[in-house]
């Protein structure tokens, strides 16, 4: 069974040498090329392949967007994301979208083909170089912490005055998941409101001043 792939990368270095590893490949053809999500979704439509690769930072849209809409567009398709970051709260994101692997750019030449054959026989399973050990850290974390590490995230972005529709553009989930979110939240620290939750989370340690935390940029 040859895996018929489409890539979607802004950069056309990255596209080519991807393509030129693909070549290597007999069991893998690359059928497609696109630059952005915009083409990427008429050409997927399109071309209906089996596994696209999905790149993280795109031109006109955020990977993790762009890989729920396919998701949900493209049932069996077999979606695998590369990014230049691997941070455990990205790759956790991917998870939630659907997707069939996560694999950072920096991955080996072997662990991008594996996860593309993965995603050809197994679109709905999700994999990724590293999971087993972030797993290990986000449960060291829930257990060190009373919010878990999505609520924790939820927090900071109150803290930076956004709104549950821009909360579930940024997390990449519906509205209705992010007022879920913000629901638990809320419900942990024994708060009503954002700026009661926001004082009981300072006056426990869980969050830092505003003055100090846009110090560190958030």
């Amino acid at each position: 069974m040859t895996i018929r792939l489409v890539t979607v990368d802004g950069h056309t270095l990255h596209r080519f040498g991807l393509s030129q590893l693909m070549h290597q490949q007999q069991d893998i053809e690359i059928i497609g090329e696109a630059s952005s999500a915009a083409e990427a979704v008429a050409l997927v439509g399109e071309l209906m392949p089996d596994v696209v690769t999905v790149d993280v930072s795109l031109p006109d849209r955020n990977g993790l967007t762009l890989a729920r809409e396919l998701r949900d567009r493209f049932p069996e398709l077999g979606i695998v994301v590369l990014t230049s970051f691997g941070e455990d709260d990205v790759l956790f994101r991917a998870m939630e979208t659907g997707v069939s692997a996560f694999v950072p750019k920096t991955a080996s030449a072997t662990e991008i083909v594996c996860a593309i054959r993965h995603a050809g026989v197994a679109a709905r399973s999700f994999t990724a170089p590293g999971l087993a050990a972030a797993l290990v850290r986000l449960r060291d974390a829930r257990d060190s912490s009373p919010l878990s590490a999505r609520e924790a995230e939820v927090l900071r972005l109150l803290q930076r005055g956004l709104t549950i529709p821009l909360l579930a553009r940024t997390l990449h989930v519906s509205n209705s998941t992010a007022k879920t979110y913000v629901a638990r939240l809320y419900d942990k620290l024994g708060a009503n409101s954002r700026s009661q939750a926001l004082m009981a989370a300072m006056e426990r340690g869980l969050l830092r001043p505003p003055a100090l935390a846009g110090a560190d940029g958030w």
